[in-house]
């Protein structure tokens, strides 16, 4: 069996560490490098060290270290780190799956010139669930686009620095497209005083930040006499993680290219 040679940035994260340790159990699957930030005290330790599983594979900060052996890279670190990763993987031909959020439309521009120069997928939540709840709200969005308002309320963990959350943002495109709106133009991300009467045409985010919620994301389609709710809830980054490895091997024999979690589920169309 042809094992898939992975790296992992931000190794010694959250997700960091969810990652390893779902490589670590694949068996398609090794991990073929780490990654952390200059100066991270986890520099030069075993990737696999916090779990008490070695992986004889140590966390690097230079690119060249870390990247030698890794023919994909699973980044979901902040924009700055991922774009910095990004320019070394295009020019070697490292293929990335990215689930950073938070960038810009310089940002997404640059993933996009990068693709054309490697395989690499690019989705704001890697979850199986999540994905295919985006294929049911482009569903339902289609036939309530009339006579209901709709909301996306989203929870994520203290630590999170973004908001509203990738995916949220996700959920709001994939209805506005449905609708045939551009959700720049019809988001309203706050409220706060004297709004007057809501805008039927608008498309409203709610955002909660607390404890070690690993995500919740709900739309709301309030009609007269009755609501619809379409909810995700993750327990758990395990499904991030399995999620990733999912998307790793849908472009194992993709040569370049961007594509995201719809293209690996088929969900497109």
């Amino acid at each position: 069996m042809t094992q898939l040679k992975i790296a992992v940035a931000g190794a010694s994260g959250r997700m960091g560490r969810m990652l390893i340790e779902t490589i670590a159990a694949a068996p398609d699957a090794v991990l073929a490098g780490a990654l952390d930030r200059e100066g991270n005290p986890f520099i030069g330790s075993d990737a696999g060290a916090f779990s008490g599983q070695l992986t004889g594979v140590v966390i690097q900060s230079a690119l060249d270290k870390g990247l030698a052996d890794a023919d994909f890279l699973i980044d979901f670190t902040r924009p700055e780190g991922t774009l910095h990763h990004l320019e070394y993987c295009a020019a070697h031909g490292i293929k990335m799956i990215i689930g950073t959020t938070g960038f810009d439309d310089a940002g997404k521009a640059a993933i996009r010139a990068a693709a054309e120069k490697t395989a690499i997928l690019f989705a704001p939540n890697m979850s199986i669930g999540v994905n295919v709840t985006m294929k049911l709200l482009e569903m339902a969005a289609k036939n309530f686009s009339e006579g209901y308002d709709i909301e996306i309320i989203e929870a994520h963990h203290r630590h999170k620095v973004d908001a509203p959350s990738g995916t949220a943002l996700k959920m709001g495109e994939v209805i506005a497209d449905a609708l045939g709106r551009d959700l720049k133009e019809c988001a309203v991300y706050g409220r706060e005083g004297v709004t007057g009467e809501r805008d039927p045409s608008t498309i409203g985010f709610a955002t909660v930040r607390g404890g070690d919620i690993v995500g919740d994301h709900t739309v709301l389609f309030a009609g007269i006499g009755e609501r619809i709710e379409i909810s995700h809830k993750s327990s758990s980054r395990v499904s991030y993680a399995q999620g990733s490895l999912r998307a790793a091997r849908f472009l194992a024999d993709k040569p370049t290219g961007l594509y995201d979690m719809q293209d690996v589920l088929g969900l497109k169309g």
